[in-house]
């Protein structure tokens, strides 16, 4: 990308407009942002989101206790093992068919905390590794719970964009499927060559949220008119926002799905952390009654990953024949 390009720097929006409006219009000028902005590159950044920037800080210490554990202790938590694919994601698990290599990352995933596995794992406990509540349990619980309802903020407001009612969330969100997975990408001299840390994909389903480790860039959106990377710099209290094939599918196309990449830029690791608001399980496109596509939100989510990962035959059982 040429710094001359500056028309391709994704935009930076303040949501406290939208969350606590001090005057007339303030909401509707943050619902043409986010709409504009996802109709142009189906991600945009983010100011006023209401996450403390202590709790940031405090996140990025609990990613590097947990990765930071053995191998061996790592790898007795792996996400392979678990019902509901929560506990930890080695480096090299995640191959995306095309790719010539697997990632570099190294992942942790939680979710919705639920005493027992339902839904065939879609719902369960998490997997805590073995460290004191306030150096892991505590602040990525915490930082959960506030993507969580960020990510139904969002949600609401790109639902306003397309003029319908914000009430509307509500149809999806009774117990909506909603992970976060805490990423740590090694150095970029340590990988192979042509290895990334994430290769270029586009996110299955609905909103996520994505927090990166101020200073350490990496994250690359693909801008389809211009057939160009646009590059998103790591910024301190600035989130990451994008759209996934689910709510371009469910907005007719309104708003964009883009592909994206991390490519490690930075000496040393680096930490990002991303929450992904879907929506029910058995939820079908709110937006469009009508839409002759009767996929569900673990229908979509099943036919993404089980070339992916291996997906359990009971969770194929449960969102039916059409994942098959």
């Amino acid at each position: 990308m040429s710094s001359a390009d500056l028309d391709l720097e994704l935009p930076i929006i303040d949501l406290s407009g939208y969350i606590s409006p001090t005057k007339p219009g303030d909401r509707d000028r943050v619902i043409a942002e986010v709409r504009d902005a996802a109709r142009q590159y189906g991600f945009f950044q983010i100011r006023g989101h209401g996450i403390p920037l202590s709790l940031q800080r405090d996140l990025l210490k609990c990613m590097d206790n947990v990765f930071d554990l053995p191998v061996e202790e790592k790898l007795s938590m792996s996400f392979l093992q678990n019902p509901c694919r929560r506990g930890y994601e080695a480096s090299g698990m995640s191959h995306r068919e095309g790719d010539p290599l697997p990632d570099a990352k190294e992942c942790f995933f939680i979710g919705q905390e639920d005493a027992v596995v339902e839904q065939a794992g879609f719902f369960g406990p998490n997997v805590w590794p073995n460290l004191p509540d306030n150096d892991f349990r505590n602040p990525v619980w915490s930082h959960y719970q506030h993507t969580r309802d960020l990510g139904k903020t969002i949600w609401t407001i790109l639902i306003e964009g397309l003029g319908q009612p914000a009430a509307l969330v509500n149809e999806f969100a009774k117990r909506p499927v909603v992970p976060m997975k805490m990423i740590r990408y090694p150095p970029h001299s340590t990988v192979q060559p042509g290895q990334l840390g994430i290769g270029a994909h586009t996110d299955f389903g609905g909103v996520t949220i994505l927090f990166q480790q101020p200073g350490k860039d990496g994250l690359e959106v693909w801008h389809e008119t211009k057939e160009e990377w646009i590059e998103v710099p790591a910024l301190e209290d600035v989130y990451v926002i994008n759209c996934g094939d689910m709510i371009q599918r469910w907005s007719g196309g309104a708003y964009k799905s883009a592909r994206h990449r991390v490519i490690n830029k930075v000496d040393g690791q680096r930490l990002s952390c991303a929450t992904f608001w879907h929506g029910d399980v058995h939820a079908t496109n709110p937006l469009r009654p009508d839409d002759p596509n009767k996929d569900t939100v673990g229908q979509l989510l099943v036919k993404r990953f089980r070339t992916q990962y291996s997906i359990d035959k009971e969770m194929i059982a449960l969102v039916g024949a059409a994942a098959a």
